[in-house]
């Protein structure tokens, strides 16, 4: 007998009828270069919850792509966001001052205890890239022009940070050149290491030597390279932990060499793993991070922080319009007490929870290759065979889909996993139903494997 339901919902299948009406306009006025991952038409949501427009309720392991760490409608955030609106919408912090700005700038820095760093705000993930390029090349005053990223990372969509980025094609096709200067090299990914290493920590060594004598021998001397930019966990390549070990000879490596080491905690950061930045998790610290997602609870807002000594571009070199907007700081100031608050130690405490659950299962399915991951932020790796390790993207999105109809909100990454990011403040209940849920889809799946 099937468990009861408390919390998700499905009263008509759906696209329900106004979802489909929604679904249309959207069609006939909205350019069409995204792609989503199913009809899925909000209407409404609270913590782990959300309901469409049909009133079909689900829970929510998406937090609209790790954006909303403290939940759907967080009563905090929403009160200090009702505060300033009475204040003022808007004056350009690039060219004046208020108070907001410096006040919570300091409390960010404390919370990332990182003493004598500095803050540049920004209103998106890539936006806070875009300023770190500009910061690791303004730094060495275009001594050093070249930029290394990784294969499979994930860094945006404007020129710069498609060039940083190396996970699909079709983000680049038809839009070159791009930015000259950009080399990339392979991730350690422990399950599927680019060079055939059986462990971990050998996986680790071998991305390191292939820098130093591939890429530092025959490619570009490393006194030309301004920064490497890292995903401590890579995000859209499918929630890849790399081993602790890679991370701690990168940053020697990086010191060796007077480079800059740039983490993109875009989607790790804010408490996701159960740090406050997920590179914390492997007792590294970079020279600046990128910061954005899950900083202002859904509001725009992104952030660069680094070493003061970095974070010294001239006057007028580089600056924006709306970042640090007024409303997103007052945000983004609730959102950290809700952090620091006990979200993340909760995140810590459901994320172990749930690589438990998922671990149990993969003894049992063999579709399930992979189970990885630190804090709410797990990826589930779904293979045709686990002794082959062979990718089934199909069966990734027919999962997704059949979640989706059953009332779980999952999404896919890489080229077969599963991404499971739930808000911050889900709970045990909330996770069991979840799980139960994902748990009979991947039966199923199994099921129709054999």
């Amino acid at each position: 007998m099937a468990k009861p339901r408390k919390f998700s919902k499905i009263v008509v299948e759906p696209p329900g009828p106004l979802a489909k009406k929604i679904i249309e306009w959207d069609e006939k006025y909205l350019m069409q270069s995204y792609v989503r991952w199913y009809p899925l038409v909000i209407a409404k949501g609270e913590g782990a919850v959300l309901e469409d427009v049909d009133g079909n309720r689900y829970i929510d392991f998406n937090s609209g792509l790790a954006v909303l760490n403290t939940g759907h409608t967080p009563e905090p955030v929403i009160k200090r966001i009702k505060e300033q609106l009475g204040r003022f919408l808007h004056y350009s912090l690039t060219d004046f001052y208020y108070e907001l700005a410096p006040r919570y700038a300091e409390k960010l820095v404390n919370a990332l205890n990182w003493s004598g760093s500095k803050v540049f705000f920004t209103n998106s993930g890539a936006e806070s890239i875009e300023a770190g390029i500009k910061v690791s090349r303004g730094f060495f005053k275009g001594r050093r022009p070249y930029l290394i990223s990784f294969l499979n990372s994930f860094h945006g969509r404007t020129m710069a940070t498609l060039t940083l980025s190396a996970s699909k094609t079709i983000h680049k096709k038809y839009f070159h050149p791009l930015l000259p200067g950009v080399l990339h090299v392979p991730y350690p990914y422990p399950y599927r290491c680019p060079f055939g290493s059986e462990t971990p920590d050998e996986c680790a060594e071998n991305t390191i030597g292939y820098i130093e004598d591939v890429v530092f021998k025959k490619l570009v001397d490393p006194s030309e390279v301004a920064a490497f930019f890292i995903e401590p966990i890579q995000g859209e390549g499918g929630y890849v932990v790399p081993p602790k070990k890679f991370m701690v000879m990168l940053r020697r490596l990086t010191k060796e060499h007077g480079i800059l080491l740039v983490a993109d905690e875009v989607q790790s950061g804010m408490g996701r793993t159960g740090k406050i930045l997920a590179i914390y998790n492997f007792d590294v610290k970079p020279d600046l991070v990128a910061l954005a997602k899950g900083i202002a609870s859904g509001l725009p807002l992104g952030a660069l922080v680094g070493d003061s000594e970095f974070m010294s571009l001239p006057g007028g070199s580089h600056a924006n319009t709306f970042g640090g907007n007024p409303v997103s700081l007052a945000a983004a100031d609730a959102t950290l007490d809700m952090l620091l608050g006990g979200l993340m130690e909760n995140a810590r405490v459901q994320g172990d929870y749930i690589k438990s659950r998922m671990l149990e299962l993969m003894d049992e399915l063999n579709i399930i290759g992979d189970v990885r991951g630190l804090g709410l932020m797990i990826g589930v790796e779904i293979v045709k065979d686990r002794e082959t390790k062979e990718p089934a993207p199909k069966l990734v999105s027919w999962i997704i889909n059949q979640c989706f109809k059953r009332g779980l909100l999952i999404i896919g990454g890489g080229e077969t996993s599963l991404r499971l990011a739930p808000p911050l403040v889900i709970n045990r209940e909330q996770v069991d139903e979840a799980l139960d849920i994902l748990e009979g889809v991947l039966r199923e799946a199994e099921k129709n494997m054999t």
